[in-house]
């Protein structure tokens, strides 16, 4: 790619349109969120069974996130998107009808896996058009994620509390499909070959300092990503039912979510701009250190108005973890394979969400509380720091050409 197209007007306006895109195509993990203590009650189901329709969609997110990076590497990312789309809005429609909560949740794994584009498919793609602002670029379109639940859930709470969380659905279906597929045709253009080429050798370069074939080192960041949002997921997941056993209600909880992800949004930007500085993986140090410390304070304070505060530093500690996988991946391995290299490893994370969403719901039917989720949580945060803090002792990433 010429240094006239790179981090160009174009770029940014790919970047742009990406970002409007995420923001309707995530929505599908965020939704079952909100729904959860709906599903619970109609379907008179344990808190760890309510769980199963996020798990399910989380699994179908992770394994959408590297079927769809393979395929965007491979036929572009409009097709992947025009075809995720459609899936997603039939699994909407599915999930209105189910009549079990075992239905529901297969369901939901199909929406997890047309939800997926909106994520890691989108991240590798922006990541070929931005060299010097690659950081702020995958920052913004990670972003999107969690626009998409601090938006919709608010935008949706008068329609789920008047007509039920199908109509929510069915609405969401209709969204997916008429902004989705006609953005999608604004992202036809390809990366150019003589981009793919020059980053190829910056990664080579590097993946020589760490020590590592790509695909070790995309295990280990696999391994990482899972202890740090199994931590994650805890109060992402749960924050909404923890609220409603406190008596503070869904309402509440779906406020405190929406602050969570508005300071996730903050992290992530501020986060791309360190990363643009720093690199990936000191970044990603960073963001994991300050994510302990955030889901330790859930602790000792669980008053409505402590709950705010801490709601909005979690959001603000972790915000820039996952995409700053990303970035190491396009830091280490090669561009040519940067949809299925990026997917791998969101997928790993997204296991762990999905992991640590069940896991939470489980623990809470054991112990009657969430306190032993959230020391399960810094637990696997901390494995996480260990795993990180080996790669950094190892690694010595070179700065990215201009």
């Amino acid at each position: 790619m010429t240094a006239s197209i790179r981090d160009s007007r174009y770029s940014w306006f790919r970047l742009l349109i990406t970002m409007l895109i995420g923001t309707v195509a995530n929505v599908g993990i965020w939704a079952v969120i909100v729904i959860m203590p709906a599903v619970e009650a109609e379907f008179g189901a344990s808190r760890a069974d309510a769980s199963l329709p996020f798990t399910l969609t989380m699994i179908g997110f992770a394994l959408g996130n590297l079927v769809l990076g393979r395929m965007v590497d491979r036929l572009g990312v409009t097709l992947a998107l025009i075809g995720a789309a459609c899936l997603s809005a039939a699994c909407y429609g599915l999930a209105s009808l189910a009549p079990s909560i075992a239905i529901l949740s297969l369901v939901h794994l199909g929406l997890g896996f047309g939800t997926a584009v909106g994520f890691g498919p989108l991240i590798a793609d922006i990541s070929h058009w931005f060299v010097k602002r690659r950081g702020i670029a995958v920052a913004l379109v990670a972003s999107s994620n969690y626009l998409s639940g601090a938006i919709w859930p608010t935008l949706l709470s008068d329609m789920l509390r008047d007509s039920g969380w199908q109509q929510v659905y069915l609405a969401l279906a209709l969204v997916t499909l008429i902004i989705v597929i006609p953005l999608s045709l604004l992202l036809r253009r390809q990366v150019p070959e003589e981009d793919l080429a020059s980053a190829a050798s910056e990664a080579k370069i590097n993946a020589q300092t760490a020590g590592m074939s790509p695909r070790v080192l995309q295990f280990v960041l696999g391994l990482a990503g899972i202890g740090c949002c199994v931590a994650m997921s805890m109060p992402q997941v749960h924050i909404v039912a923890y609220c409603v056993g406190l008596g503070y209600g869904p309402a509440v909880g779906a406020e405190m979510l929406s602050l969570m992800l508005l300071g996730g949004v903050v992290s992530r930007v501020i986060s791309g701009m360190v990363a643009d500085r720093l690199g990936g993986l000191r970044t990603l140090l960073i963001g994991s250190a300050l994510q302990g410390t955030a889901l330790f304070l859930f602790l000792p304070y669980d008053g409505l108005v402590p709950l705010y505060v801490v709601s909005a530093l979690f959001g603000l500690s972790q915000g820039g973890i996952v995409p700053s996988y990303a970035l190491v991946v396009r830091e280490y391995m090669p561009p040519r394979e940067a949809g299925a290299r990026v997917g791998f490893v969101m997928m790993m994370t997204i296991f762990g969400m999905a992991l640590g969403g069940w896991m939470s719901g489980w623990i809470y039917d054991i112990s009657g509380s969430y306190t032993a989720a959230f020391v399960n949580g810094i637990v696997w945060n901390g494995m996480n720091l260990v795993i990180l803090l080996a790669l950094l002792h190892r690694s010595r990433p070179r700065p990215l050409a201009a």
